[in-house]
């Protein structure tokens, strides 16, 4: 009895060693963030941070406006996730209630490879695949823009989607299932009616990751959107994110502690401050379809 006390408490103590390291590990991003944000709001009026529509730190008129970066991002995020998320739910919803067994293990595998593959590697495809591939549809688009790199993204994140999305699905109890179908529902509607709103949090917690690493993607956007800090939501023309300005930044000759450096800290905290957002919305959505079954 004294040994499964003994080793109960060492399980719990590095269960909670594990949960304290995660917590320390977001506080000391936070505070590094947070630090470098300050010193560089020291230098630029937080009004003209959130109101301008300029963002040229790094040229000899400095203009300190973000949205251009916040549209950038959300844009080729918002094209990447109606590219994903419809499409990652479909799959989701044929493997888990359609699929044979032999096609799921077929089918699952080939999904999550796509996890496997360079982003710089997808980079590239946007750029020089299917970019030229939708010019030859939409003639006046950019060599450079939006469209291309949020497609690519959303093949890219689709694994977040389909797999989370079919594991929260196949966890549902064969139980309700049987119970629908029982009362006359169709294969089909039962997915759609009791199957999908039970898995609905697991559901949800795999778009909001697949909508992160969107946002949070940088070679892809790197690569094939223009790093043009473009206020526009014209997804045909180029645009720079959030993450492709920390990367041209962090590249650069920039002295250590000048307020353009410090704009990177600023910028990241923006993002960090957006994807917290989308998670609370996420989380009160959850709720609130809970409540409603």
């Amino acid at each position: 009895m004294n040994r499964k006390r003994a080793v109960d408490k060492v399980a719990t103590f590095l269960f909670l060693s594990a949960a304290s390291f995660t917590v320390l590990i977001t506080a000391g991003i936070l505070y590094v963030l947070l630090s470098d944000t300050i010193r560089f709001f020291r230098e630029v009026s937080l009004v003209e941070f959130l109101t301008e529509t300029e963002w040229t730190p790094v040229f000899s008129e400095k203009k300190f406006g973000v949205w251009p970066l916040v549209t950038g991002t959300l844009l080729t995020a918002g094209i990447a996730s109606l590219i994903s998320i419809p499409l990652g739910l479909i799959i989701a919803i044929y493997l888990s209630e359609f699929a044979s067994y032999k096609v799921r293990e077929f089918v699952k595998p080939i999904i999550e490879f796509l996890e496997a593959i360079p982003t710089v590697v997808y980079g590239y495809f946007a750029l020089l695949f299917v970019t030229p591939l939708l010019q030859k549809f939409i003639p006046e688009l950019d060599a450079f823009n939006a469209l291309s790199p949020g497609i690519v993204m959303g093949i890219m994140i689709l694994p977040y989607t389909a797999s989370m999305s079919e594991d929260a699905l196949r966890g549902v109890p064969q139980e309700l299932r049987e119970a629908a179908y029982s009362m006359g529902a169709s294969k089909l509607k039962t997915a759609l009616t009791v199957v999908v709103p039970a898995a609905f949090s697991g559901i949800v917690a795999s778009f909001i990751l697949a909508v992160s690493r969107a946002m949070g993607e940088t070679m892809v956007v790197a690569i094939a959107a223009g790093m043009y800090p473009n206020f526009t939501l014209n997804p045909l023309e180029p645009v720079e994110t959030i993450t492709a300005y920390i990367v041209q930044i962090s590249l650069g000759d920039l002295p250590y502690g000048s307020v353009e450096y410090l704009s990177i800290f600023a910028v990241g905290f923006t993002l960090f401050v957006i994807t917290f957002i989308f998670n609370l919305i996420a989380f009160w959505l959850r709720n609130k379809i809970r409540e409603a079954y």
